[in-house]
């Protein structure tokens, strides 16, 4: 079973996506992760307070960033940094990325996590309650019960703006929760998590047959139905992550949709000077530092997904004369990250 995942380094569209469907088997997986259903609602144009509605998500046609040109002598290595979530009503404008696939070597994707469950569709739809099951709170209990009472205030107010009266939800772990709430709140606010970049890469490297390269760091599930029963067992860490999901959402969606609005129009200097909060570090913890997890060797996930993406690119530098590749842009700008390693090792940069 294979699950792909884009995002910080790998989108956690969530982590919920990665280690849980994971578990239940090949039935349930997906190449990437799906963003929610869309309301059927007007989408809800958002500032930075979910009160305020004059920040407006921008429709119409667009570039996206320019991009980054990594060389090694004559061989060169494009990359294009994605932006997530982006504007729902945006169409981009590939021309240029599409002439680019089209005449490299090879397509390199962001890295990915191959987990292998050993089961096969019917054995994974026996795994359907447990899956559930592994969802909710390990005793029982609500969110009422389990979170501060402050906490869940915050949770019922924008529950209902975001959700509306969901009951069962209720019950979910705050983990969980968080992230329903966060995916409903970037498309009420007019945005998308849908793998719009990807998808054109994608199928332009295949019309072109040009090869595609997806580092990937495997994951062996040995016993599917014994790792969902621990993992409904045990108790997770979760509330720095159901925190920092209701900051952002309270405080961060205007800077969102600025930066959604910024990738659209190729602004890579506003990208650089927005602030980037992110909340997904601490709800990848609650998935890495269990013992299920530990145990499967997922601790250290980010760092080999990071490292195996530098391999790749080094790869095709030596090799390639155009190697077209796309990241997440935050992971290009943020200090320390892959353009800074690269630099480190004397290829020359050149930035949009």
């Amino acid at each position: 079973m294979r699950r792909i995942v884009e995002g910080s380094f790998f989108s956690i569209s969530l982590l919920s996506a990665i280690f849980v469907s994971a578990l239940c088997g090949e039935a349930f997986a997906q190449d990437a992760p799906a963003a929610s259903p869309a309301s059927s609602e007007s989408p809800v144009l958002q500032t930075a307070s979910p009160l305020d509605l004059d920040t407006v998500v921008i429709s119409g046609r667009y570039p996206g960033p320019g991009l980054w040109k990594v060389r090694n002598g004559e061989r060169t290595l494009w990359i294009l940094g994605t932006q997530n979530p982006l504007p729902k009503r945006m169409e981009w404008d590939s021309t240029n990325v599409e002439r680019k696939v089209a005449a490299a070597q090879e397509l390199l994707m962001p890295p990915s996590v191959t987990m292998d469950a050993d089961v096969g569709f019917f054995r994974g739809l026996t795994l359907l309650p447990s899956l559930f099951k592994a969802r909710k709170n390990p005793d029982g209990k609500t969110l009422g019960e389990v979170l501060p009472a402050a906490q869940y205030a915050r949770w019922q107010a924008l529950k209902q703006r975001y959700i509306g009266g969901d009951r069962g939800i209720e019950e979910w772990r705050p983990v969980f929760a968080a992230l329903e709430l966060y995916d409903k709140a970037i498309t009420r606010s007019g945005m998308t998590q849908e793998a719009v970049v990807p998808d054109v890469v994608r199928k332009v490297a295949k019309r072109n047959k040009v090869k595609i390269t997806t580092p990937t760091v495997k994951i062996k599930i040995a016993n599917a139905k014994a790792a969902l029963r621990e993992f409904s067992s045990e108790a997770l860490n979760d509330q720095e992550c159901f925190q920092r999901t209701l900051d952002r959402i309270e405080s961060d969606l205007g800077t969102m949709v600025d930066r959604a609005n910024a990738w659209a129009e190729g602004d890579v200097q506003a990208l650089r000077s927005l602030p980037y909060q992110n909340q997904y570090t601490a709800c990848n913890a609650v998935f890495t530092d269990t013992a299920i997890a530990r145990k499967q060797g997922m601790g250290d996930i980010l760092v080999r997904l990071e490292n195996e993406w530098m391999e790749a690119a080094e790869k095709s530098l030596n090799q390639n004369a155009s190697t077209f590749a796309i990241l997440p842009v935050g992971q290009l700008l943020k200090p320390g990250g892959v353009l800074e390693r690269l630099a480190a090792k004397n290829y020359t940069i050149e930035a949009p």
